[in-house]
């Protein structure tokens, strides 16, 4: 397996052809090898795609391997949503048979037949389901918007669970939202909008797609860079 050495940080990686991909992916997690995947390239080639996001790469193996959060979520915990941290309020509700998340304008609020904490596994569906509603009522919007401003179009877009990426544009441009998109800022969703909206002529992210971008987006690197800090995989 081979090695990337960066600095002070080593890790092995693999490759992983898919010829179904039209670029080439990275992906980081917990446990496993730094993950190349995509179409057919040399091995020079590849060590080529490791090396251009090695500094990125390594801030995520830092990121991926902080420990776990077990402590259950009690009233004053905090969850995210469209780039802020929000106060969490928790309440027993011993008459319900499951828990549920409402939001507010200021808090989330979390009615729990079990008792005045709950664990991160029983929350998590809970704040998907939360995110992707928001995401099918407020992101496909956006994305219309997006389309009038730029004249891009898509073929159509939808809202599912990826692996390890934010948004996806396949080779019809049909675009598909993470629901955790919904836990950026504004401002960052609408940057990975107008990324994938600019994948509908560029497929690849060849110095015309970034051009490209830039004409549409010039603050995109500012949008981007805060994109980078979140714990997931990315496109190269």
């Amino acid at each position: 397996m081979p090695v990337f050495n960066y600095g002070q940080t080593s890790f092995e990686w693999e490759y992983r052809l898919d010829n179904k991909l039209k670029r080439h992916y990275v992906t980081v997690e917990r446990g496993r090898k730094v993950l190349l995947r995509g179409p057919l390239v040399s091995t020079q080639e590849q060590e080529a795609l490791v090396a251009q996001r090695a500094r990125w790469i390594r801030d995520k193996i830092a990121q991926v391997n902080m420990p776990l959060v077990t402590d259950n979520i009690v009233t004053g915990s905090r969850l995210r949503y469209a780039g802020r941290s929000y106060f969490t309020e928790v309440s027993h509700q011993s008459a319900l048979s499951k828990p549920s998340l409402h939001f507010t304008a200021a808090r989330f609020v979390i009615y729990n037949p079990s008792g005045n904490s709950i664990h991160p596994d029983l929350l998590m569906p809970l704040l998907e389901r939360f995110y992707r509603e928001r995401a099918q009522e407020k992101l496909l919007l956006r994305l219309r918007y997006w389309e009038r401003a730029t004249g891009l179009k898509a073929a159509g877009a939808s809202i599912r669970l990826f692996q390890s990426r934010w948004a996806s544009c396949d080779a019809n441009n049909y675009i598909e939202f993470h629901p955790r998109v919904m836990e950026l800022a504004t401002s960052v969703q609408d940057y990975v909008i107008v990324h994938e909206l600019c994948h509908t002529v560029e497929k690849s992210h060849t110095k015309k797609f970034w051009s490209l971008l830039a004409s549409h987006m010039p603050d995109w690197q500012q949008r981007h860079a805060v994109l980078e800090r979140a714990v997931f995989g990315d496109a190269v």
